[in-house]
């Protein structure tokens, strides 16, 4: 989301996915100590073949107990259930956590269950919790009750402003938003859109990662209405709700008929959105809007031509970080500094968060292929179905 399917320098995803070499220990544990039972590991260890997770049963057998993992939603961005939680299971399964004592749930977008679930795994005996807030008010009550009850948390995907996490793992999200931006510049470019009229959209604004996915689009895009190149034609509320952000886009639109390009900061949102200009007979390629999560809608909406791009964040390495912390946390340990390649500010708690930070990617027609299809994050047979089957020949992709 983002929110938010979908984690995560300027090197290229696929960069991301090649193996690393793996060298025996030594590794830091908690006291400092070395221990020659841990692989040395590092951000950029996590591959699409999972193979580091393999490595760190080792690790797995030196603690004791659940680990638990709390996502937020299923409506702002299909991520969750489709990537999230199988990427999740995967990898503590490979890691050598058994099935009974992994937890993976959904709050379903209701924070009393988040704040509920977190209570009811860490009394079943959760040891650590991998947490994605709904909002940093329920990150917080959760981090505060984890706390007392002495359960290390990690903030997954969404930093808990005012939280006390341990860790934060998450994708460059300054940099999710500045591809979102650069993308519509190139896009309106492309598509020979003259004089734009951009309405720029917002993702809900108890999401921390919305704002700083704002940060970044604003970087790019403020400039060009300062100067005039760009006419901004509204900033919308914002929200993660697609009938919501719909309900926005066509009041903006009502009201401003000669809106012709938008940011829209996912593709959930973003779906309806197309689908009403579809409605309003708007050709592909003249339009240019935006998206992120890399969804089977939104990428069908790229091939089609009424999306520019989507950001293309690769879950399996998020999921594969953040476990890995949590088995070192679960062991006793700190995670090593090659591990922890970053700070993000909480701005309400004035510090600075260790963090995992991920390399997002923008996804055009012209690098699907050797991204997300040779991730196989969608399967070439359902991207390429029906009606796109036209469009994935025409970028070179064949199921």
């Amino acid at each position: 989301m983002r929110g938010s399917r979908w984690v995560v320098g300027g090197a290229v995803a696929a960069s991301l996915v090649v193996a690393a070499a793996f060298t025996v220990p030594p590794a830091v544990g908690a006291s400092g100590a070395l221990t020659s039972k841990n692989p040395v590991i590092t951000a950029k260890s996590f591959t699409v073949t999972f193979k580091v997770m393999r490595e760190l049963t080792g690790l797995a057998k030196q603690g004791r107990g659940k680990i638990a993992a709390i996502l937020p939603d299923t409506v702002s961005s299909t991520r969750y259930v489709e990537f999230d939680a199988p990427y999740l299971r995967k990898s503590m399964t490979l890691a050598g956590i058994k099935a009974s004592t992994q937890i993976v749930q959904n709050a379903l977008g209701t924070t009393a269950r988040e704040l509920s679930d977190a209570e009811t795994d860490i009394a079943k005996g959760a040891k650590v919790l991998l947490m994605d807030p709904l909002t940093s008010g329920t990150g917080a009550a959760i981090e505060a009750y984890a706390n007392a009850h002495g359960v290390p948390v990690v903030d997954y995907d969404r930093l808990t402003l005012g939280g006390s996490r341990k860790y934060y793992v998450s994708f460059t999200n300054v940099r999710v938003g500045k591809l979102m931006g650069q993308g519509l510049v190139s896009c309106i470019g492309a598509w020979h859109v003259k004089h734009p009229h951009v309405l720029v959209m917002h993702g809900a604004v108890t999401d921390n990662n919305a704002t700083l996915f704002a940060t970044g689009y604003n970087s790019v895009l403020s400039p060009l209405f300062k100067n005039h190149t760009y006419t901004l034609a509204g900033r919308t509320a914002g929200t993660w709700t697609p009938p919501v952000q719909a309900s926005e886009f066509e009041a903006a639109f009502t009201a401003h008929p000669t809106i012709n390009a938008v940011l829209i900061p996912n593709d959930e949102t973003g779906a309806p959105i197309i689908t009403y200009l579809k409605s309003k007979g708007v050709k592909a390629r003249t339009f240019p809007t935006t998206g992120q999560d890399a969804t089977l809608t939104g990428l069908h909406n790229v091939l089609a031509g009424y999306q520019c791009g989507t950001v293309y964040k690769p879950i399996y390495l998020e999921a594969q970080a953040a476990v890995t912390l949590a088995l070192f946390l679960r062991a006793g340990q700190s995670p090593p500094k090659t591990l922890v390649n970053g700070k993000v500010r909480d701005v309400a708690e004035h510090i600075l968060v260790t963090s995992v930070l991920l390399t997002p990617e923008w996804v055009t027609t012209k690098n699907m292929k050797t991204t997300i299809v040779k991730d196989n994050f969608v399967p070439t047979k359902t991207l390429c179905q029906g009606t796109y089957a036209s469009a994935c020949r025409a970028a070179h992709i064949t199921p």
